[in-house]
């Protein structure tokens, strides 16, 4: 296994923000246009690396661990596009089985296949989702706590993250998980600016590098 490289003495400790390129036909994909306007970004005395992976099974979880292991970061994560939902999603929850209801980017439709053979079934984010709710709520950002990240690049993704965070013991200590953003206004109803939606990711990111310990909030779902 090959060593992470530590920051420089001096060097600001890393945050690792993921977006996806453009899947399902269209031309844009939120999460791919925050990552990228955070790359370079500093928060709470952290520097944001933000990247774009590839919607694409197997590749997405390959093109991350690369990027875990070459900038080390103290906090991951995975930003996806969530059409339809009207809030900032703060994933509880990553399953792991593929159930692709339309072919990824790479033309792959998995059905009924696990992430991570003979892997655990699931695994919770360990990132502070009901401080970082009640924070953006504060903050008057649309948010949720979500217990489904469906079943296709996105939650694959979370799941992958979640398992090398598990077994790579480079990586212990590392904390993690996913955040579905809305559609921007010209894609379609529920939307939200772009301008808002990477107001929000750095609302929750300095949350959940002040937060160790997550608090106690109603945020659940009836169905």
């Amino acid at each position: 296994m090959v060593s992470a490289s530590r920051p420089a003495v001096g060097q600001l400790p890393t945050v690792l923000v993921t977006g996806f390129e453009p899947f399902g036909g269209q031309e844009l994909n939120p999460s791919s246009l925050a990552a990228q306007a955070l790359d370079g970004a500093e928060v709470a005395g952290h520097r944001i690396v933000g990247a774009v992976v590839p919607t694409a099974f197997g590749d997405s979880v390959e093109a991350l661990r690369g990027l875990l292991m070459r900038h080390r970061p103290g906090l991951v994560l995975v930003t996806g596009q969530a059409g339809g939902r009207a809030a900032l999603s703060l994933e509880r929850v990553a399953i792991n089985v593929n159930d692709a209801r339309i072919p990824d980017n790479a033309g792959a439709q998995p059905v009924d296949t696990p992430v991570v053979a003979g892997a655990p079934a699931a695994f919770f984010t360990t990132l502070p989702i009901k401080a970082m709710f009640s924070a953006l709520l504060a903050e008057g950002i649309a948010a949720e706590v979500s217990q489904t990240a469906g079943t296709f690049v996105c939650n694959h993704t979370f799941y992958g993250l979640m398992h090398e965070l598990a077994v790579n013991k480079d990586l212990q200590g590392v904390r993690g998980g996913l955040i579905h953003v809305p559609w921007l206004p010209g894609q379609g109803q529920p939307s939200m600016p772009l301008a808002q939606i990477v107001a929000g990711l750095k609302v929750a990111i300095a949350c959940a590098l002040a937060t160790r310990e997550d608090i106690r909030k109603e945020a659940g779902a009836l169905n």
